[in-house]
């Protein structure tokens, strides 16, 4: 339970220090003293947006502080376990508020981020006010408390979990489809394009070997006149280089037995001879080879314009056709591959599907099943809050199984949240139709209709403080007699904090808080205190008949208190 609420240089509030008590708290006070906001700033510690206009004028932060105790929370234990924060039965939250922006979030001393706060709050607290009953008449939100109220929530995540990854599968196909659409239009050209690279069956560097041979072929007969000349020249004329060499070699010889000195040249000689000799028999054997081949020069000249004609187009260099022949082979491939992945995302959206309509059909199941539990609730709730000829019915626009529809008629009925749409009907008087809550319930009614709801779900809910703001709009009377005695009885299970202008309600408070509005030093501040038993008459009396208290009504709340 929430066991201590500091607020500092908050709105109006300069400081307020409350202990709050198990059971019914009460918060009174005239119109604008700030019992609303105290319930702001409550809020701001369950994650509530926060403001820089929040802080009080003059100051440049604002504190929220709340300290619970909580000694069996298996919940909020095991979220706290999953969040890696210390819990020992004690949780305290502190928000400041900076006019600068730097604003801190702190729970049992470690910072936390703003969502963080929010999952650990929604275990925490339940606020009831005008901003829920706005909730409730809103039939998007109906299925969802047909779910909390029913235990369904976790199927419903579950469901939702399921339909995110369909919508994601539905994108990725929808990606392939196009991206296979796009590959087919330019495909003719990719397979013409590669068709004819692939069958000119290019050489790395062929062009430049084929242009080399081409000057050989043209040039043969020069060619070959200039390697036999220079053959002959070496070897095969009687006075050949290597004819005088050898010569020279024997003179050397002879020179060498007189002076040793010329052996060194010799041996030069010699060495030159051989080299010789090889340059003259690779001289002859390449002349064998060089012929004048008009057949073959025009087989390469055909070859070299092919090759230029394919640079032209794909090139500028044979290289880059070849790199082109191979960008168009993996195209080629990527389209058979996005196909083949095609194949496999209709198979898997397929069976995700049937997943979530299988899901969505027990999910509708469990939901009428707890629908007609509902119904028997509220029936129940409504006729300890006067209201007992009032009927109350939980209508399903979609009734039709899913499952015997065909798969694409199927998902287009079925949603993150599944297959049924839900709407709460209400008819308060005898004899009247059933009709939508916004448009039949009174203010009071709705008053009712949310007290019931909050009761119903308060019994499977793991919240151990409800927050009722405004739970007496449009009641008064015997009326506001039997909420008061409603909120009593929820008491005894949850510690409850309400706000309220009417002393049926007030009388049934355990601990009474009254909330004023008072000048001090020229400015405006919400001061509030914990009423004792005298107190407490004199401001039930206040309630009764106003500001002036008369014995009449003293007595009156005196009989109210007993």
């Amino acid at each position: 339970m929430l066991v201590q609420l500091t607020i500092s240089n908050f709105a109006i509030i300069s400081r307020l220090d409350i202990s709050f008590k198990p059971g019914l708290n009460i918060l009174s006070g005239e119109t604008g003293a700030g019992k609303s906001i105290i319930i702001n700033a409550v809020n701001l510690i369950l994650g509530g947006r926060a403001s820089a206009d929040l802080i009080r004028s003059g100051s440049k932060e604002a504190k929220v502080e709340a300290l619970f105790s909580l000694p069996e929370h298996p919940v909020l234990s095991e979220l706290l376990s999953v969040l890696g924060l210390t819990f020992q039965g004690e949780l305290l939250i502190r928000r400041t508020l900076s006019r600068e922006g730097r604003n801190k979030i702190m729970i049992n001393d470690s910072m936390v981020t703003l969502q963080t706060l929010s999952k650990i709050g929604a275990t925490l607290i339940s606020i009831s006010g005008q901003h829920e009953h706005q909730l409730l008449l809103r039939p998007d939100n109906h299925l969802y408390l047909l779910d909390d109220f029913g235990g369904l929530t976790p199927g419903r995540l579950e469901l939702n979990e399921s339909f995110m990854e369909y919508q994601s599968l539905k994108e990725v196909l929808q990606w392939l489809e196009r991206g296979i659409k796009e590959d087919e239009e330019s495909q003719e050209l990719t397979r013409f394009q590669m068709k004819e690279i692939e069958t000119a069956h290019i050489r790395e560097e062929e062009d430049t070997f084929l242009e080399e041979e081409r000057k050989r072929l043209r040039h043969a007969e020069e060619l070959r006149e200039v390697v036999a000349e220079s053959y002959e020249r070496l070897y095969e004329k009687g006075d050949s280089v290597l004819s005088d060499l050898s010569h020279c070699i024997k003179g050397m010889e002879k020179g060498a037995e007189v002076d040793r000195r010329l052996n060194g040249l010799k041996e030069a000689l010699v060495k030159a001879k051989v080299e010789l000799e090889e340059t003259a028999l690779e001289l002859r054997d390449l002349r064998k080879t060089i012929t004048a081949d008009p057949f073959r020069l025009e087989e390469v000249e055909e070859r070299l314009q092919l090759l230029n004609r394919l640079k032209r187009k794909y090139g500028p260099s044979l290289e880059d056709v070849r790199r082109l022949r191979d960008k168009l082979s993996h195209q080629v491939d990527d389209l058979d591959q996005k196909k083949a992945e095609l194949e496999r995302t209709l198979s898997t959206l397929e069976d995700k599907e049937r997943e979530i309509m299988e899901k969505a059909t027990r999910l509708s199941k469990k939901r009428k099943r707890v629908a007609q539990a509902l119904e028997k609730s509220v029936k129940s709730e409504m006729g300890l809050l006067d209201m007992g000829r009032t009927r109350f019915e939980v209508r399903f626009h979609m009734q039709d199984p899913v499952r015997e529809k065909d798969p694409e008629s199927a998902m287009r009925e079925i949603n993150a949240d599944g297959q049924d749409r839900v709407e709460f009907m209400l008819s308060p008087n005898v004899g009247e139709e059933l009709r939508p809550l916004a448009r039949i319930a009174s203010g009071g009614e709705l008053s009712r209709i949310m007290l019931a709801m909050k009761t119903i779900l308060a019994r499977t809910a793991s919240v151990e403080t409800l927050v009722f703001d405004e739970v007496d709009s449009g009641i008064g009377g015997a009326t506001a007699e039997v909420v008061g005695e409603k909120l009593q009885s929820l008491a005894a299970y949850h510690q409850i904090l309400c706000i309220t202008h009417l002393p049926q309600i007030a009388s049934k408070g355990r601990t009474h808080f009254l909330v004023q509005k008072r000048v001090k030093d020229k400015r405006t501040q919400t001061i509030i205190s914990e009423l004792n038993a005298e107190a407490r008459v004199k401001e039930i009396a206040r309630l009764l008949g106003g500001k002036v208290v008369s014995p009449e009504a003293l007595a009156h709340a005196k009989e109210m208190m007993r």
